[in-house]
C-alpha cells in the first residue's frame, strides 16, 4: 500500500457456461464411477500424504489458514474482502501440505484456499462437493454469495448449501433433511443456495460435515494471482502439481447466476477501462498495485483511505460506483471499488494521456514519486500482456 501522503486529497492513501454440476473436465477425479454399496470411489481414495498437525502452518505471504485446509464450523467471521479466485486445482487423492506451500510460494500468487471435495449422491444424483471453513472459504466466492452472511451462517451450524441449478433440478427445499451419501450416509439439513463460481461444484458442506461424509482432504486448490495471466498461472501449478492433477482456469468459465461478472482483479480492471476512453487498465493494475497490493491491504491507512483503491471516504461518497449492482456503493468491494478509480480518474482526464494522465495520477495521490511508480508498472503490465 502506498504511504500516506499529507497533501493527499484524492482517492489514493467470458467465458462458458456448464451443463450438468458432473460435466467439467476439471472435476473429472471427484466425479469417478460409483463403488458397490452406493460409496463414491473418489471417496475411498487414500491420500497421497496423511496430514500431519506439522503441516497446517500458513505459508509465507498467505493469509492465516489458507494454505491448509481447515475446514470447521462455528462462528462466521465478517466478510473483510473478495478474493476472485483465477485457477481451480484438482487432485486425484489429498495433495501433500508441502506441494501447497510451494503454489503459495509461486511469484505473484497472493492467495491460496485448500479444500476437502468429493462425490456425493444427493436424491438419487452424483454432486461434487466441497468442505469448507465458512469465514475463510466466503471470500472466494462472487460478491452476493460472499455477502449472504444467512447462507455462510447456515454452513457453520452443518447445514449444506448448493447451487440454484442444483437446488431445481434435485428439487431442494431449504429446511429440509437429506440423506447425503458417501462413507455415511448422514442426513442433512437444506441451508440455502448461492452460486459458487466454481464450475461442476454444486454444493458445500461444513469441515465436520465432510468428516463425516468421508470427503477427501485437501483434494483441491483455489489460487489468486492478480496481474498475472491465467494461462500462467496454469502451467506453473501444474508443474508443481504434476501428471494426474486437473488444472484450469476459471476465466474460461462463465458461473450461472452471477451475470458473467469478471472473476479476478486482472477481469476487473479491464472492464472498468471501458468505461474511460483512452485510459488502459494498466493504469488501474498499476494503482491496485501500489495502494493495495491488488486488494491485500485493504484496511484504513493513516490517513483514513479504505479498501482496495484506497479511497478517502470524502471522495468516495462524489465517485463511488455501485459496479456489482447490489443496490450500494461498498468502497471496500473491488467490483465497486475499481470502477470509482476509473471514474475519478477519467473526471481529471486520464483518458486524454501524456500530462493530462500524469496530472490526473498526481491527483489520486499529490507526490510525484507516487505518479512515476505507478506510470512505470503500468509500462510493465502492458509489457507482460502484450
Amino acid at each position: 500500500m502506498a504511504p500516506p501522503s499529507a497533501s493527499r486529497t484524492g482517492p489514493g492513501t467470458g467465458r462458458r457456461g456448464r451443463g450438468t454440476p458432473l460435466a467439467i473436465a476439471a472435476i473429472a477425479a471427484l466425479a469417478v464411477a460409483t463403488a458397490s454399496g452406493g460409496v463414491i470411489a473418489a471417496l475411498t481414495t487414500e491420500p497421497t500424504e496423511p496430514a500431519r498437525s506439522s503441516d497446517a502452518q500458513p505459508a509465507p505471504n498467505v493469509p492465516p489458514g489458507d494454505p491448509v485446509n481447515v475446514a470447521t464450523g462455528g462462528a462466521v467471521a465478517p466478510l473483510r474482502r473478495v478474493v476472485p479466485p483465477d485457477v481451480l486445482a484438482v487432485g486425484r487423492g489429498s495433495i501433500p501440505a508441502a506441494k501447497i506451500k510451494k503454489i503459495a510460494s509461486l511469484g505473484r500468487v497472493r492467495d491460496v484456499v485448500a479444500v476437502a471435495g468429493g462425490a456425493v449422491q444427493l436424491q438419487g444424483r452424483q454432486v461434487n462437493a466441497f468442505a469448507v471453513d465458512p469465514s475463510a472459504f466466503r471470500s472466494w466466492t462472487p460478491p452476493g454469495t460472499a455477502k449472504d452472511s444467512a447462507l455462510w451462517e447456515a454452513l457453520a451450524a452443518d447445514r449444506f448449501v448448493v447451487s440454484p441449478a442444483a437446488a431445481e433440478q434435485l428439487g431442494l427445499a431449504r429446511g429440509t433433511r437429506y440423506p447425503v451419501i458417501g462413507r455415511t450416509m448422514p442426513n442433512l439439513m437444506m441451508g440455502g443456495a448461492g452460486p459458487f463460481g466454481l464450475p461442476g461444484i454444486d454444493m458445500l458442506v461444513s469441515g465436520s460435515s465432510g468428516n463425516q461424509i468421508g470427503l477427501v482432504p485437501n483434494v483441491a486448490v483455489l489460487v489468486n494471482a492478480p496481474g498475472v495471466s491465467p494461462a500462467k498461472v496454469v502451467q506453473a501449478v501444474t508443474k508443481v502439481l504434476g501428471p494426474g492433477t486437473n488444472v484450469v482456469n476459471l476465466h474460461e468459465y462463465q458461473t450461472p447466476g452471477d451475470g458473467g461478472r469478471p472473476s479476478s482483479y486482472l477481469d476487473l480492471y479491464k472492464q472498468a477501462a471501458t468505461t474511460c476512453r483512452g485510459l488502459s487498465w494498466t493504469v488501474l493494475a498499476a494503482i491496485g498495485q501500489v495502494e493495495s497490493d491488488h486488494g491485500r491491504n485493504a484496511g484504513p491507512s493513516s490517513a483514513g483511505a479504505l479498501g482496495p483503491m484506497q479511497f478517502m471516504p470524502a471522495t468516495w461518497k462524489a465517485y463511488g460506483v455501485d459496479g456489482d449492482r447490489d443496490g450500494r456503493a461498498d468502497i471496500m468491494n473491488p467490483y465497486d471499488a475499481i470502477p470509482g478509480a476509473a471514474k475519478y480518474l477519467c473526471a481529471n482526464g486520464a483518458g486524454r494521456g501524456g500530462k493530462q494522465l500524469y496530472r490526473a495520477v498526481y491527483q489520486y495521490n499529490h507526490a510525484h514519486w507516487y505518479v512515476q511508480k505507478v506510470l512505470s508498472l503500468a509500462r510493465a503490465y502492458a509489457a507482460r500482456f502484450s
